[in-house]
């Protein structure tokens, strides 16, 4: 059965309480569920990309210089599917785990949204307009400013665009879709 978004947020208040953490897991829920529709993927499949993308932090809070190792013990006991595991645990490959690597399309958006959706976030809290009317190319201007949002890392995320075989502008244009449709739950209106 397909894990279900409503299921996702209710797993996730349990084990995190930080707002900041709590905006991470909407904004890349958002970017996967653009990610999802690029791939032609809609319904409650997508739902499904947007609950992972909800719940891929779920043991950052309690556990972060073991973050990705604890998923299991966290979604588990919640019945969340072993494939649904691995799924999140695939997105730290080769930085914090090497358990499983992202090779579905779901894992490799996963990988990439993650720390893109970071850049998305920061270039938007300076903007008068927020995330309306963003566009790629501003976007990849703040991308190359290796000061801006140094905190996010480039190299993951062109590693991510590799995986996927997309251009940057193109994920990057999902991600900003996906995060403008969720605009006013992420305080970006």
């Amino acid at each position: 059965m397909s894990l279900k978004l409503a299921k996702a947020k209710e797993i996730l208040q349990k084990h995190v309480s930080e707002a900041h953490l709590i905006t991470h897991a909407a904004a890349v829920s958002a970017a996967m569920g653009a990610m999802a529709e690029h791939f032609g993927v809609t319904g409650e499949e997508k739902e499904h990309w947007e609950a992972i993308g909800w719940l891929h932090d779920v043991d950052y809070e309690k556990y972060p210089d073991e973050h990705c190792r604890h998923v299991r013990e966290f979604l588990a006991p919640e019945g969340v599917e072993e494939e649904d595991i691995l799924t999140i645990i695939s997105h730290g490959y080769g930085l914090v785990t090497e358990e499983k690597a992202p090779e579905t399309d779901l894992e490799k958006s996963l990988f990439t949204v993650d720390e893109l959706t970071g850049i998305v976030q920061a270039y938007a809290l300076m903007r008068p307009e927020r995330l309306a009317g963003m566009e790629v190319k501003s976007l990849k201007k703040k991308f190359k400013d290796k000061r801006f949002a140094a905190g996010c890392d480039r190299e993951v995320i062109k590693k991510g665009f590799e995986m996927l075989g997309m251009e940057a502008g193109e994920v990057m244009e999902c991600c900003i879709k996906g995060m403008q449709d969720h605009a006013e739950e992420l305080g970006l209106a």
